[in-house]
Formats: C-alpha cells, sequence, structure tokens
C-alpha cells in the first residue's frame, strides 16, 4: 500500500487524457507515489521511478549537509535560474540554523500568522535528506533534531505547517530513518498503523535516481485561524518533466504538527493526484533546479 494511492476505478484511460498517460507510461512513473517497500519507503511525492527508466537525474555532489537558497514567489517568474545542488554557498546567502534552537519553531509563543500565498518563506536554507533537499527555517523549524535524525519541532504557523509536511515528506523517502519518522511524526491511528505494516512487509521497491523527484512550490489549501487543522497541497518535480500536487493533511498536537494518514495507510486515500503543466497559483518553493 502506498501512501499516495490512485483511485483504480477513477475511469481515466488514453483516449480521455492519452498525454497524460503516455507521459506516465513513458516515463515509467506510477500515480501510486511513496510506494511503501519492506526497506521503508523509497520515493516521496507521488511518482516511482525505476533506475532502468532511462531518464536523466542530477548527480548532487554535495553532503546532505550542503545548502541551497529558497525558491521564487508565484507572481513573476524569476529572471535568475534557481540554484541548484551543485552550487557552493556564497556569503550572501542564508546561514543554517541550528540542529536544536530554544527560541524558532515550537518554541516561539507568537509565531507570524500570515497564510504564504504568494512570496516563499524568507531566509529559509535547504539540506539534503537522502535524495531530496528539505527546507529548513530558524525562524518557522524544525527546531529540534533527534540523535537518530528525526526532525520535529515547527512553528504553530501557516509557513510552519508548510514546512512540517515538507520535511516530513522528505525524511519518509530517507530509508535510514523513514520508519522511525511514521512512528513518531504521523498521528496515532488505524493509519499510521497500516502504513508501518505496510513499510515492514511489503516488499523491496526500486530505489530513486539522485535529483528525479524535488519539491517545487506549495499552496495552503486550508488554515482557519488558530489551527488545529491545515491542509497543505505539496508539489514536487517530476525529472523536470512535469509536476505532481497532493494535499497533505497536518494536525496540531502536543505542540508541534504531524502527518495525518487515511485508514488505509495513505495520506490521499481515494483522491487522485494532480498532474500539473505549471505552478501557476502555487508559491514557488525548491532548493534545487
Amino acid at each position: 500500500m502506498g501512501l499516495f494511492s490512485r483511485n483504480p476505478d477513477s475511469g481515466d484511460d488514453a483516449d480521455a487524457d492519452g498525454e497524460k498517460t503516455s507521459f506516465l507510461e513513458e516515463r515509467g512513473f506510477i500515480a501510486s507515489a511513496i510506494v511503501v517497500g519492506a526497506v521503508l519507503i523509497c520515493l516521496v511525492v507521488w511518482f516511482m521511478t525505476s533506475r532502468g527508466s532511462g531518464s536523466p537525474a542530477a548527480n548532487p555532489s554535495q553532503s546532505p549537509s550542503t545548502i541551497v537558497p529558497t525558491g521564487q514567489p508565484t507572481d513573476e517568474e524569476p529572471t535568475d535560474p534557481p540554484a541548484t545542488a551543485t552550487e557552493q554557498p556564497t556569503s550572501t546567502r542564508t546561514p543554517p540554523p541550528p540542529p536544536n534552537s530554544h527560541t524558532g519553531g515550537c518554541h516561539d509563543p507568537n509565531p507570524a500568522q500570515a497564510i504564504p500565498r504568494v512570496a516563499a518563506p524568507p531566509a529559509v536554507t535547504w539540506q539534503f535528506e537522502g535524495e531530496m533537499l528539505i527546507p529548513i527555517q530558524a525562524a518557522s523549524g524544525p527546531a529540534a533534531t533527534s540523535a537518530g535524525g528525526i526532525r520535529s519541532c515547527f512553528a504553530h504557523s501557516p509557513t510552519g505547517a508548510v514546512l512540517a509536511a515538507m520535511v516530513l515528506l522528505g525524511q519518509i523517502q530517507n530509508r535510514s530513518v523513514g520508519l522511525a519518522v511514521l512512528r513518531s511524526r504521523v498521528m496515532a491511528g488505524s493509519g499510521r498503523d497500516a502504513a508501518i505494516a505496510a513499510a515492514k512487509n511489503g516488499a523491496e521497491t526500486p530505489e530513486t535516481e539522485a535529483g528525479v523527484v524535488q519539491f517545487a512550490g506549495f499552496k495552503v489549501l486550508s488554515y482557519p485561524p488558530n489551527a488545529t487543522t491545515a491542509i497543505i497541497q505539496v508539489v514536487a518535480s517530476l525529472d523536470n518533466k512535469a509536476y505532481g500536487a497532493m494535499p497533505i493533511t497536518m494536525q496540531w498536537s502536543h505542540g508541534d504538527w504531524y502527518a495525518v494518514l487515511q485508514d488505509d495507510g495513505t495520506f490521499n486515500g481515494s483522491v487522485e493526484p494532480d498532474i500539473l503543466s505549471s505552478l501557476s497559483g502555487y508559491v514557488r518553493f525548491s532548493g534545487a533546479s
């Protein structure tokens, strides 16, 4: 069972949407992404690709601690190409926050409540988590990293919820911490139990090539005042060929944001991932081109 699933009874076919079907088949993507395997989850964000697809993939040369700058707002196209994982840090870039802080993230009693709808969160650095780049911000989190590498402590704010969703997704695809993340960063219930069981018992799935899937943007779908539940639509770039989008439900509990899974162990249940042709209407937010 994949954490993201696609409804097999949706009725889509090549005649109804030939371009989408041919793209998915040609690239070897499976629309039930984040498939849970015996060795954990091998791909984050909706689509899985095998090593035999022959698709070009980025080959980041940096260590997991490498930092790259944040993406651009959605209201205009960036005039400069986005930074890639192979660029070297410069003196003008935001320094990385400490892995453990007593001031930011969930420790902030009055975090900013503005919903990021156009501009990306500022002062963000990007660090590798497995093969994916995840966002780190001193103000909104994560402000804590366990001895085992699990990141937590996000601000009770819209930006905190966005970062929590992305960091969790990035950590799930990292085989060294993925199962522990499911246990500690997902709300307890039948959905978490199903995902953990699938991670333990499922067949091993193909590993993702470095750089094939990276975060590209987001949209805050729901964040009422003093929210205890937020819904964040996270977008990933699929081998620089298309975008995949899926809503992630986050719940504020015991002073932090946790993911909520459906009873079948997926994030989306019967809701199908969206294939996007552009990031129009989304906040561009990426650490890689």
